[in-house]
């Protein structure tokens, strides 16, 4: 008896693990079974010191194309769609997408065709995101479905794009291409479609000779501007260079400068 395909790819190499979303014949629905094999697999990464960065793609000619419908039905327990829809999120879609945003290393999404509904939030979940130049980003919540965006789509598409676009993506029932998402600053690149994942690995690499550090203070530096003030947030960015001016890695950073050559820090 042939054993199940997984639902979620792993491979590693050089410091650099590909997780790929594996239902291709459904173009990636983010299934609730696919939720907990990605959440497990990002669970064993952040404990896996060999591990440095991370590409997050999709098999076959779709990256994720948001909730399976067809699979959507009113469990037991007298419970509503809604209502079961929901615990789901909270219990596991939501504490997925808090994994990604804070894995203790860097996160490449790289978009490798549609990016739908859920599909676009976990696209942005990542740290950097590139896509192919056919991929496209899709928000079907409202106008097919009249419900809002989730799995973040609301908190990061405005951060990314600002309010005006991203109430156009959510109420206009418009692909946004790759190319003009660049172009909005939704994400980061894009590549031709058979150049996608050297693009997202040669970033991943890069990604992955940061200081172990790196990562987790960007990702707070940025929030923390969200909600300061510009004095407040000036006095943030001198305590922390108060801790970080005081570590190793900036340290071998300047001797690096000094010397010319590239630094060359020690794994987390």
């Amino acid at each position: 008896m042939n054993a199940p395909q997984p639902y979620v790819l792993y491979a590693l190499a050089d410091g650099v693990a590909t997780l790929t979303l594996n239902l291709p014949a459904k173009l990636n629905p983010i299934a609730r079974e696919l939720q907990v094999e990605l959440r497990d697999t990002l669970e064993r990464i952040r404990d896996d010191r060999a591990v440095r960065a991370v590409i997050l793609t999709g098999a076959g000619k779709a990256f994720c194309v948001g909730a399976d419908l067809s699979a959507m039905a009113p469990g037991g327990e007298g419970k509503s769609l809604g209502a079961q829809t929901a615990e789901w999120m909270q219990s596991l879609s939501n504490p997925l997408i808090e994994t990604l945003r804070t894995l203790p290393v860097p996160v490449v999404a790289a978009v490798n065709g549609a990016a739908a509904g859920a599909g676009v939030g976990l696209a942005l979940a990542a740290d950097v995101t590139v896509a192919a130049r056919s991929a496209y980003f899709y928000l079907p919540f409202l106008p097919k479905l009249g419900i809002v965006p989730d799995l973040g789509c609301t908190w990061a598409i405005p951060r990314r794009t600002g309010r005006a676009r991203a109430m156009g993506m959510a109420l206009l029932d418009e692909r946004l291409g790759a190319e003009q998402a660049v172009q909005w600053g939704l994400i980061w690149a894009c590549a031709d479609d058979e150049q996608l994942l050297d693009e997202a690995r040669a970033i991943a690499q890069r990604l992955a000779r940061l200081p172990a550090h790196a990562v987790a203070e960007a990702r707070e530096a940025f929030e923390a501007a969200e909600r300061h003030t510009l004095a407040e947030q000036l006095h943030y960015e001198s305590e922390r260079q108060r801790e970080l001016i005081d570590r190793p890695t900036f340290r071998e950073g300047v001797s690096a400068f000094l010397q010319k050559r590239p630094p060359s820090f020690p794994g987390r």
